[in-house]
């Protein structure tokens, strides 16, 4: 078919302001994972470190579909997500996990698609 689009996967950004619990290791790890499962992705490894200085936390679950990031600055409140995947599984079907786990008093996402052709 020539007009069908195909593309390598979809890149959801998700932008977390007056979000709670962005200093807590156990409730980000427990995110991460949750959100891994709610999308149905196959969970490779997760690596997630904190920042002494401000609590901040960064980490990466390495999906086989891709990856889920995650950065918090709990000095502003604010979290940015970056959840990449490709195959069947639906970035957006995370949303619903970081909405529970951080509690965001707003949100911002953007979705692309990536490597279309």
């Amino acid at each position: 078919m020539a007009n069908e689009v195909s593309f390598a996967g979809r890149h959801l950004l998700l932008e977390l302001w007056d979000a709670q619990c962005l200093d807590e290791l156990p409730v980000v790890d427990k995110a991460l994972r949750d959100a891994v499962e709610a999308c149905g992705a196959t969970l490779l490894t997760l690596k997630l470190h904190t920042f002494s200085d401000t609590g901040g936390i960064s980490g990466v679950a390495i999906v086989a579909e891709s990856h889920i990031s995650i950065h918090t600055w709990p000095e502003w409140g604010y979290a940015a997500l970056d959840v990449f995947l490709c195959g069947t599984c639906d970035p957006n079907d995370t949303v619903p996990v970081f909405k529970d786990a951080f509690k965001p008093g707003r949100m911002q996402m953007m979705e692309s698609r990536r490597g279309m052709r």
